[in-house]
């Protein structure tokens, strides 16, 4: 069998003596030894939501990926996904509540993570240290810091992270990102991203003290996160509690907003696209109008990014109105160049138009290069076993510059003024600010400064 993986530690080794005790930054992983049949030993952590389309589509590369475990923290939860990896493989996967165990477990090569954002960096970073390769979701960091520590570990510790921005696997896109970096419409002064998620963006109730329902381990939930008390929805009675399963998205203890969990994808297509790395100034507005609910983030944002050259990136996130507007989706992308523009999913344009005529494309050039179609878990699959991070389609790093934006845009908006912003060192040129980079990590859940 081939040796891809170092070996993982013991679970004793791993947990250590105390019953709370997390990994120990510089985990040194020293050789292990690939699942039966050369497959790839998975098991994905919280799969309530995006993590089960995670599995129901890993279940489809039999030849590549056999599923070992599944962690989650509601029971429930873990007992749908057992449930249906075993009528997939004919066998159930262990079961795990505390993904500390999934790092303990040598069965287990690799993880995808789909949990809540404020755990995103820290099961990835343990992973890493624990000598596992990560699928993670977006956003890679739930602030700032966080996302280089994502960076570092997987450097350090010679892992495959994946970052879940799927656009970056797009061959329309990667052939057309490589024109506009080659200059085909001129120099890039602006570019453009926005979310318009109306039709299932309403109200998400009012919360109300309760207990957390028996099969959910609420504290192993909150993790690195400001504990809190458990709250009942007090006016969605088809739902658990205020923040689970999904509704944690507009609260600042757990989510991003809607930048941060739709946009991000956008935003990760405009800064591709862009090629500016970290803005120099941001400025963000606006508000959460329209809904009568517990939610603490902005449903309408107008974000400025301004950049070293003068160039700018603008990003908008609007849940009210029409849904299908601007450049007839929901979401999108454009890109303004000295000599043209480009509009994801149309095409090249020239800026010669007339009113009430179709505007004027620029056809692709004919040796434009080819891009061999490949999604997201075949880039992940050959990656790992390549052991080569150039064979992702998307770096931790640049995921982590795209993550960034959407923490600035956040940090802004709920600063209510334009913030200066140091690319190189990635601080605010206000020292004050810069403790709003990180959290306050609970005992035990802290993220390591690796970087």
């Amino acid at each position: 069998m081939s040796r891809l993986y170092p070996m993982k530690t013991s679970r004793r080794q791993f947990l250590g003596t105390a019953a709370s005790a997390v990994i120990v930054a510089g985990l040194k992983a020293q050789g292990s030894v690939i699942g039966a049949n050369n497959r790839i030993r998975v098991c994905t952590i919280g799969f309530n939501g995006q993590g089960g389309s995670h599995i129901r589509d890993l279940l489809g590369y039999k030849q590549d990926v056999e599923f070992t475990a599944l962690c989650d923290v509601d029971a429930k939860v873990r007992a749908k996904g057992a449930d249906l990896v075993k009528a997939a493989q004919g066998k159930a996967p262990k079961l795990y509540q505390d993904l500390r165990d999934v790092m303990a477990d040598p069965a287990v090569d690799a993880v995808t993570i789909a949990t809540p954002n404020h755990w995103h960096a820290l099961a990835s970073v343990w992973a890493c240290q624990a000598g596992k390769d990560v699928y993670v979701e977006k956003p890679l960091s739930h602030n700032v810091f966080e996302g280089r520590q994502v960076a570092a570990a997987a450097a350090k510790h010679n892992r495959i992270v994946q970052h879940g921005t799927q656009s970056r696997c797009n061959a329309t896109l990667i052939r057309d990102m490589k024109l506009i970096h080659d200059g085909f419409i001129g120099k890039i002064v602006e570019s453009r991203g926005y979310v318009y998620k109306n039709g299932n963006r309403g109200s998400i109730g009012l919360g109300k003290p309760g207990a957390a329902p028996d099969h959910l381990d609420w504290n192993l939930w909150q993790g690195p996160a400001a504990a809190e008390p458990f709250q009942l929805n007090a006016t969605r009675a088809n739902k658990p509690g205020l923040h689970v399963h999904y509704d944690w998205h507009y609260f600042w203890n757990y989510g991003n907003g809607e930048i941060g969990n739709q946009g991000v994808h956008e935003m990760d297509i405009a800064c591709w696209g862009h090629n500016r790395g970290l803005p120099v100034s941001v400025f963000s507005a606006g508000g959460r109008f329209g809904l009568d609910d517990a939610g603490q983030t902005p449903n309408t944002q107008a974000t400025t990014f301004g950049y070293a050259d003068g160039s700018i990136l603008t990003f908008e996130v609007r849940n009210l109105g029409s849904f299908e507007e601007a450049d007839g989706g929901n979401c999108g992308n454009s890109f303004f160049g000295t000599k043209g523009m480009y509009v994801r999913g149309k095409g090249f344009f020239t800026y010669k138009e007339t009113k009430g005529t179709p505007r004027e494309a620029i056809p692709v050039p004919a040796d434009a290069p080819k891009v061999e179609k490949a999604d997201k878990w075949q880039r992940w699959i050959a990656a790992i076993r390549s052991r080569r991070p150039s064979d992702l389609p998307v770096s931790p790093l640049d995921a982590h510059r795209s993550c960034v934006h959407c923490h600035l845009g956040n940090l802004a908006f709920r600063a209510g003024r334009s913030l200066a912003f140091d690319p190189q060192t990635e601080t605010f040129r206000e020292p004050a600010l810069n403790a709003q980079l990180t959290r306050a990590y609970r005992p035990g859940f802290a993220v390591p400064a690796l970087a």
